[in-house]
């Protein structure tokens, strides 16, 4: 069977989305580069670092909270416009903070942008895209998400490097934050060519602009019309679907797997490797530049593993990555906290660390918004995913708040074991639970879950 060329339009709605992945990399790791400068100027307790990095995260909640409702009513395309405007505005009130309180508030409302666009971006993507590299595009998101966060690491690395602890105190720590104007601006600009999802237009009643923007994915008028009358026949199916009927029999299950995943994906601990990664370095025994650069590889590692992940997720398949990647990371965790247990050579705990966020970067990281876009049926998509990255957000919260605490009073070789627990037992139940999506519509996959709840299928054991 030839294989179908991607239309060069897809390809740019997907770019184009996805630099609001690149955001939320950039603001919610900028503070990674920050924190140290800001403890000094504002004489933080171990609470208050917590607090001012992961406030981020209480906006991240609110986002994604209201971004369902926004974009079942205003569209997937007209919330990423405002996510793009929130972002610039935030960044450069945050650069230019006056007081603690201040910076609080602003970093509030960049999570109130990052909520948003996590879940809308990867939504927009899989309703845009054609079955067969669905999964690929998608997964451009969690690529910009990582390209954001070595970005940042990067422009923290250059602003901290040949630079007295005086000025990054005091001046420092308001350019990291700042930068991220100048990609808000970007992606604001790249939304302008970018076209509504036909399915929203669909639901909507704007079948013939349905139609149209089909017509532009698929590159052939009979492939888009045969698409959209798929989607019409599953808005029959689901033309009764309510907010609770997630919460019936048939979504209920489905429900459960987007919120355990998305637990899984925060408490693996990648986060807190992100966000406190220089301190953490520094606890193993690195000196302030060492530690900002030993940071710097884990941007790189992060972005690399992340485009093999591009090749493999359509290929492999999402149950494969998702299950033998958090048995590789929790294996990789347990060694990180031994090399903290015996104080092993800085060099030892870098390299596990690496090798745990590689394993993060081909499985966890990019499969869990992939499976959340693609699980739950066309009517309640943007509600089911509102209450799963809800779940996400407020959990990385958590984890983020509570490192510096736990670190400080248990240290850090068994705050690293929780993290080995939560990735073997996500293992555990990806292996026994999780389906298959790989290569399936979204209809597809939705009459999947009806036929299962009927019993007319058996659980997918690929």
């Amino acid at each position: 069977m030839k294989k179908k060329k991607i239309s060069s339009y897809v390809i740019l709605i997907s770019c184009a989305a996805a630099l609001g992945g690149l955001l939320f990399g950039y603001d919610t790791a900028v503070i990674s580069g920050a924190v140290g400068f800001l403890q000094i100027k504002f004489a933080l307790s171990s609470a208050a670092v917590g607090w001012v990095t992961s406030c981020i995260l209480i906006g991240c909640a609110i986002g994604v909270t209201i971004a369902g409702v926004l974009s079942d009513k205003f569209g997937r395309k007209k919330i990423l416009v405002l996510s793009a405007i929130i972002f610039a505005g935030s960044s450069l009130g945050a650069g230019l903070a006056g007081s603690y309180t201040t910076l609080v508030i602003w970093r509030i409302l960049a999570g109130i942008g990052i909520g948003l666009t996590s879940l809308i971006t990867p939504l927009y993507i899989a309703e845009m895209a054609p079955a067969d590299v669905r999964g690929k595009l998608v997964t451009v998101n969690q690529l910009a998400i990582t390209i954001g966060i070595f970005v940042v690491y990067f422009v923290n690395a250059a602003i901290v490097s040949g630079s007295t602890q005086a000025w990054n105190v005091s001046t420092g720590w308001r350019w990291m934050m700042g930068v991220g104007v100048l990609p808000s601006v970007l992606f604001l600009l790249a939304l302008i060519p970018a076209g509504e999802s036909p399915r929203w237009l669909q639901q909507h009643g704007h079948k013939d602009a349905a139609l149209a923007v089909l017509k532009r994915v698929e590159g052939d008028d009979t492939a888009a019309q045969t698409q959209l009358d798929d989607i019409v026949a599953s808005e029959k199916i689901v033309d009764d679907t309510s907010f609770r009927d997630l919460f019936s029999k048939t979504w209920l299950p489905v429900l459960m797997i987007g919120v355990l995943l998305a637990i899984f994906q925060q408490f693996s601990g990648s986060n807190a490797i992100m966000y406190y990664a220089p301190e953490i370095f520094k606890g193993a025994g690195f000196g302030q530049n060492g530690a900002f650069m030993a940071t710097v590889s884990i941007g790189v590692i992060n972005m690399v593993i992340t485009v093999v992940s591009l090749g493999l997720v359509d290929k492999v398949g999402r149950k494969a990555l998702l299950g033998w990647g958090s048995f590789a990371m929790s294996l990789c965790l347990l060694v990180v906290a031994v090399c903290f247990f015996i104080q092993a050579p800085g060099a030892v705990t870098l390299t596990f660390i690496l090798l745990a966020i590689a394993s993060y970067a081909i499985s966890l990281a990019p499969v869990t918004w992939i499976m959340l876009s693609e699980i739950f049926p066309s009517k309640i998509r943007g509600r089911a995913m509102s209450i799963c990255t809800l779940i996400l957000w407020l959990s990385d919260f958590t984890l983020s708040y509570t490192f510096p605490i736990l670190t400080k009073n248990i240290g850090e070789g068994w705050t690293f074991m929780l993290y080995v627990a939560v990735t073997m037992i996500a293992a555990i139940f990806i292996w026994r639970k999780v389906p298959e999506t790989k290569g399936k519509s979204l209809e597809e996959i939705e009459m999947y879950w009806r036929q299962k709840s009927e019993g007319s299928v058996e659980t997918a054991k690929e």
